[in-house]
C-alpha cells in the first residue's frame, strides 16, 4: 500500500467515525471550529497573570507558532493536496471549508506550537494542553477536512517550533529588554506592587 492510499485509508478510518458515533459530531465540531478561542482566551489568561514566567511562556508560544507557519507555508509550496471532502466521495463533511491546499492542517500548527510550549514550562500539567491538541487534530480528520497526513506534519512543525523557541527565546537579551519596555508602559496603566523574575 502506497503512502498516499494508506493516508486514505486511515482518513477513512477516523472520518467514518461520524457515521458510526454520530452522537460525538457536535463535540467535534466545536473542537475543530472553535476550541482555538479558548486557546486565546489561556493565553490572555496567562499573560495578564502578570508572571515573567507566563508572560515569556506566551512570546515562546506566539514566536514558535509564527515559526511554524512559516515551515508550513514553505512546506505548502512543496507538497499540496485538495481537502479529503473535494477529493473523495461519502465524506462525512461537518463543518463549511473553502477548497485549498490542506497541507499542512494550519489549525494543528497553531495548537500544537502552543499547546507544546505550554508543556515545556509547565510538564505537570501541561498534559492537559498536549491532549486538547491531539484532540483538535484528530477532529480536522473526523469533520471531514484534513488528511492524517496533514495533521501529522502540522504537529511535526508545532513542536519543533515550540522546542526552538523555548531554547532560544530567553537567552536573547532582546526578548528581556521588549518585554521589560512592555512591562513599564503597562505600569503606567495598570500599575502593580511587585513582579515576580522567574527568567
Amino acid at each position: 500500500m502506497s503512502l498516499s492510499e494508506q493516508n486514505i485509508a486511515a482518513f477513512r478510518a477516523v472520518n467514518d467515525l461520524g457515521e458510526e458515533f454520530p452522537f460525538l459530531n457536535s463535540a467535534m465540531v466545536i473542537l475543530a471550529e472553535y476550541a482555538v478561542f479558548i486557546l486565546a482566551l489561556v493565553m490572555l489568561v496567562f499573560w495578564f497573570t502578570r508572571n515573567d514566567k507566563n508572560r515569556m511562556m506566551v512570546i515562546q508560544a506566539g514566536v514558535a507558532f509564527i515559526i511554524a507557519e512559516m515551515i508550513g507555508k514553505i512546506a505548502g509550496q512543496l507538497y499540496s493536496n485538495n481537502q479529503p471532502f473535494a477529493v473523495l466521495s461519502n465524506v462525512n463533511k461537518l463543518v463549511d471549508h473553502a477548497v485549498d491546499n490542506s497541507f499542512p492542517s494550519d489549525h494543528t500548527i497553531l495548537f500544537f506550537s502552543i499547546s507544546f510550549s505550554f508543556w515545556l514550562v509547565y510538564k505537570k500539567t501541561g498534559w492537559i494542553w498536549i491532549i486538547l491538541a491531539l484532540s483538535v487534530a484528530v477532529s480536522r480528520i473526523w469533520v471531514g477536512v484534513h488528511y492524517p497526513f496533514d495533521v501529522a506534519a502540522g504537529a511535526l512543525f508545532g513542536i519543533i517550533s515550540a522546542v526552538l523557541s523555548y531554547w532560544i527565546l530567553p537567552r536573547l537579551a532582546l526578548t528581556k529588554k521588549v518585554l521589560t519596555i512592555y512591562e513599564k508602559g503597562e505600569g503606567y496603566i495598570l500599575p502593580r506592587k511587585e513582579r515576580s523574575k522567574d527568567f
